[in-house]
């Protein structure tokens, strides 16, 4: 086999979202698209913003000297500085442009942040459920990844990462909103965390840096506010993309913050630098570094996913389904009826309605639902959910 065993392993662990995708555009074919309600991938489906049509056609037109020339690794330095003001403002830390990397979308800016900072043999924890590509990003620097449960309510449990930290620990992921729960970590978790970091790391002799994937931040419903970990940890290193609050995933175009005062700043921010050319993704695309950074504080009309997330979560609670109610993402993460996640997930394909499985999340027992489709999608579901459910109590 000419494929290497690691990635036959990774291509099995990884598949649950893509199979389900890939099912649904064979049921797709069988039944006809709008007999087939498909919640199984993440694709924002919210327009972007009117602004950032505007920058994009202005950004084309303009003319300046070697404009899709090389850039400084880091990227353009009038965009860093205008995430770095942006940023500051938002989150009540001073940053510099020299504390901003400008990343081929969050995924970049996280294995940018692991390759910096992971010797061979270093753990990675994170928290299930999680996103299931984060045991590859550990992997591809050398590391591992080491799961720990959330509490019942899919908040953090403190006591049980201070339990898996040990002398191989370099980082803890932390992804808040989260997917696949839509759980915002709040400020109490946020600073009990931190607060056990700083005290893990002088018992260990190595400082444990937080990489903070924040994709999410701007999708938040009823004024909840995402705790800022650059704020509360020093150590901590911040992850984000447009893909979300513009709309925009397919351009992958996001950012790397090092925290100011974290251990070791200017090499951190020196090493990122350097990785973010020699991991394989060289830069951030140079147009879309010009258009967002005309774009700070703009974002998706969040009141549309808001309503898809109300009109799901009233529906399936009504069926009997249990399930947390998110505080930002758009994913709802249900308990499975009768507990078996491919179980259930089967039932509803049966339906033709697709989700996935929790188990791809690291969370068996449960499922995703991902409510960036259109409102037919949700209307038409009901039905399905109804008797899958029926047909899970048996």
């Amino acid at each position: 086999m000419a494929i290497a065993d690691k990635i036959v392993g990774m291509m099995e662990r990884s598949s649950w979202i893509r199979k389900m995708f890939e099912n649904g555009a064979k049921l797709k074919q069988q039944h006809g698209a709008d007999k087939v309600f498909d919640f199984s991938i993440g694709n924002p489906n919210v327009p972007p913003p009117k602004e950032f049509f505007d920058a994009l056609e202005e950004t084309v037109k303009l003319e300046e000297p070697n404009k899709h020339g090389y850039m400084p690794n880091a990227g353009y330095p009038a965009v860093r500085k205008e995430v770095a003001d942006y940023v500051s403002r938002e989150q009540g830390v001073e940053l510099g442009v020299e504390h901003v990397i400008m990343t081929a979308g969050a995924g970049g800016a996280v294995n940018v942040a692991l390759k910096t900072i992971m010797n061979p043999g270093d753990t990675v924890i994170t928290s299930t459920p999680f996103f299931v590509e984060y045991q590859f990003y550990a992997d591809n620097h050398g590391g591992s990844l080491k799961l720990v449960p959330t509490k019942e309510d899919f908040d953090l449990d403190v006591a049980a990462i201070e339990a898996a930290i040990d002398a191989t620990t370099c980082a803890l992921i932390i992804n808040s909103p989260n997917n696949p729960t839509g759980r915002v970590y709040p400020e109490s978790t946020v600073r009990d965390l931190a607060a056990m970091l700083e005290e893990k790391s002088r018992e260990i002799g190595r400082t444990i840096y937080i990489v903070s994937d924040e994709p999410y931040r701007k999708i938040v419903y009823e004024g909840v506010k995402v705790p800022s970990l650059l704020k509360n940890y020093k150590h901590t290193m911040a992850s984000a993309s447009y893909s979300k609050e513009l709309s925009i995933p397919g351009e992958r175009i996001g950012w790397l913050i090092i925290g100011p005062e974290a251990d070791d700043a200017e090499n951190l921010a020196a090493g990122a630098v350097l990785c973010n050319r020699i991991i394989g993704f060289v830069n951030a695309p140079a147009l879309m570094q010009r258009v967002v950074g005309r774009l700070q504080g703009k974002q998706v009309d969040v009141e549309i996913y808001k309503r898809k997330r109300d009109a799901l979560y009233e529906g399936l609670t009504k069926i009997g389904y249990e399930l947390y109610k998110p505080e930002g993402t758009f994913y709802l993460f249900p308990k499975a009826p009768g507990g078996n996640d491919i179980r259930a997930v089967e039932a509803l394909t049966d339906e033709l309605v697709l989700t996935v499985p929790g188990k791809g999340f690291g969370s068996p027992g449960y499922f995703r639902i991902s409510y960036c489709v259109e409102d037919r999608v949700i209307e038409g579901s009901m039905g399905g959910f109804e008797r899958a459910f029926k047909k899970l109590q048996e």
